[in-house]
């Protein structure tokens, strides 16, 4: 199994309209200081917000099947994109009231994130770069 994403360039600029599995559409753009309009994020931001997003339903779909009421959860990730190794800082906000047991269950399931099994895992890129024919009328000029 596997997801798809393709971007395009959105009239030549740093703005990207990136389809997501043929059914969901992101903006992303890049900030002023690098020539962008920074109408939404940057690709490179994305990755927290998708490891946070990520932990976050994991533990909601937990919830909901064992019938626990959590209310709010919400999961801030720092990324820092200029350490070796990269490094990220995730702290998971989770209602009073829990018991010990369901914090513990709570944790064991926010490790199992598919996103952050992706990350710690090992990754293999092909790669390959398709040039498209040349339109008739940019031939002869």
């Amino acid at each position: 199994m596997s997801f798809t994403a393709s971007a395009r360039s959105i009239d030549g600029t740093l703005r990207h309209q990136v389809d997501v599995n043929g059914r969901h559409t992101i903006i992303t753009d890049e900030p002023e200081s690098l020539g962008g309009t920074d109408t939404g994020p940057a690709p490179h931001e994305l990755l927290p917000a998708t490891l946070a997003s990520c932990i976050s339903s994991m533990i909601v779909l937990y919830a909901q099947r064992k019938h626990w009421d959590l209310g709010e959860v919400r999961v801030d990730v720092d990324y820092d994109y200029e350490s070796d190794p990269r490094r990220f800082d995730v702290t998971v906000h989770l209602p009073g009231g829990l018991t010990d047991d369901q914090i513990t269950r709570l944790k064991r399931v926010a490790n199992t994130c598919p996103v952050r099994r992706a990350l710690e895992g090992e990754f293999s890129f092909e790669e390959r770069i398709s040039i498209a024919e040349p339109l008739a009328s940019a031939r002869h000029e």
